[in-house]
């Protein structure tokens, strides 16, 4: 006789198989520890809070990236008027040496900061690609199966993101200069 798993068990499997994961897509895109946790949080507490009457995810890594991304972008958007400067994006610059030209390292933090704001402005599901492109590495018929979609769809939705992202530099440069 077959015994039904738990519930409890079960959402602890999935977050143990997944948590390190959802983190990670998170702190790509906000480029913060600690918005990351909050991401993490935001996903698993809404999953957990899900209707029970809900359609079954079927890809349960797929769909927790998706609700990662999401999440994230979410954060970005929020905090866009805001200035602050993750201490992640300083650590990097504490561990140079010191001959690297101050002037270099703002503009790297900064360039980070707009493409956060940049991949914020973008469809979710345009900044999803991106993201598993050129953050994860993969290619476009993974991205297809992880999304339920076709490579072609994948190929012409980055290429458009990457237009619209190059125009964007292109007017941000200008404003910088």
């Amino acid at each position: 006789m077959e015994q039904a798993i738990s519930p409890t068990i079960e959402f602890e499997r999935i977050f143990q198989e997944n948590h390190a994961a959802v983190f990670r897509a998170a702190f790509r895109i906000t480029g913060s520890a600690e918005d990351a946790e909050d991401v993490l949080q935001t996903v698993f507490l809404r999953m957990l809070r899900r209707d029970r009457d809900a359609e079954p995810v079927g890809n349960i890594a797929s769909f927790l990236h998706r609700a990662a991304v999401n999440a994230a972008l979410d954060v970005v958007r929020a905090r866009q008027h805001s200035r602050s400067v993750p201490l992640e994006d300083w650590q990097p610059v504490l561990a140079e040496s010191s001959h690297r030209r101050p002037d270099r390292v703002q503009a790297a933090g900064e360039i980070r900061e707009w493409l956060r704001g940049a991949l914020a402005r973008l469809s979710p599901r345009a900044a999803q690609m991106f993201i598993l492109r050129f953050f994860e590495g993969k290619d476009n018929p993974e991205i297809a199966r992880e999304m339920d979609t076709t490579p072609g769809t994948v190929a012409v939705t980055l290429s458009r993101a990457r237009d619209r992202l190059e125009q964007e530099f292109r007017t941000y440069l200008e404003g910088a200069a």
